[in-house]
């Protein structure tokens, strides 16, 4: 007997059903299923809602929805070291591993021990308010983004690598990438792409007031460290959530996690073919 957890897009009525079918069967063959509160009621199963520690405890999550979906999973089972399926209802799907009418198939594949996990490093960030203590580190599978809280303000922020200051910005934020987190936000403001199993932190900034905008890209083991000089504080990101207020004076660290994704593959996704689909690049 197995105990899965699923993760459902509450808006998107496709992945709901599925859910409704996936638990059922699952029932029906014995095993253990369980959603998180507000998955549980967005799919109509409210008999199995269970908190978010009790989603981590699981032997699979399986998430249903885009790659959002599948970041709020990973925030559930990674720490756990519990692997993640990923059932794509999105539209980009750089994470997701089938499509939704293979979800009944890949996870009989997974009981039966036909796949692979493949890890994905994590950011491993910390969030430090002048005269506060530091936060717990938050895991973040794309990214930490220091930014402007003001629409009509830009942010200063100091960046200081292992210690030793760097340059100073003032611009719309920064953006501490994974590999994984290439194709995200630091895509759309022309950071480099890195194929996901690689290890490093990319740092770009956001619309900044400097002729100097280039990405860095540094070793996992790198300390990345923000710090707002400004006199208005900033928001603090991690992976599109805004997670604290950061007053003047505050800092993020980040650095990789010593507690990687872990996410199931069935070997037949290869990064070069995502890309070139989701960027219709034909053959020339």
């Amino acid at each position: 007997m197995a105990r899965f957890a699923l993760v459902v897009h509450p808006r998107r009525p496709p992945a709901r059903l599925l859910a409704q079918e996936l638990a059922a069967w699952l029932q029906a063959e014995g095993h253990e299923v369980c959603l998180p509160g507000p998955d549980a009621r967005a799919a109509g199963l409210e008999q199995l809602a269970c908190d978010d520690a009790e989603a981590g405890a699981v032997d699979l999550a399986v998430s249903l929805g885009g790659d959002g979906s599948i970041l709020r999973a990973v925030r559930l089972a990674a720490d756990a070291g519990v692997a993640v399926l990923g059932v794509n209802f999105g539209q980009l799907a750089y994470l997701a591993e089938v499509e939704p009418g293979d979800a009944r198939a890949a996870v009989e594949r997974w009981l039966a021990g036909d796949f692979e996990i493949v890890e994905r490093m994590r950011l491993a960030v910390r969030v430090i308010n002048a005269g506060e203590e530091a936060s717990p580190a938050l895991g973040a599978l794309n990214e930490a983004v220091v930014e402007k809280l003001d629409r009509g303000r830009s942010v200063r922020l100091n960046l200081s690598v292992d210690g030793r200051h760097f340059t100073a910005y003032r611009a719309d934020g920064l953006i501490v990438a994974s590999p994984t987190g290439s194709t995200a936000y630091s895509l759309s403001v022309r950071g480099p792409i890195l194929a996901p199993t690689h290890q490093a932190l990319i740092v770009t900034p956001v619309s900044p007031h400097s002729l100097f905008d280039r990405s860095l890209v540094l070793p996992p083991a790198t300390t990345v460290r923000l710090e707002v000089t400004s006199e208005q504080p900033a928001a603090v990101s991690i992976d599109g959530d805004v997670c604290r207020v950061l007053q003047p004076g505050g800092v993020v660290e980040c650095t990789a996690s010593a507690r990687p994704a872990r996410l199931v593959s069935f070997g037949h996704r290869h990064f070069d073919d995502i890309l070139k689909a989701k960027f219709a690049l034909g053959a020339r």
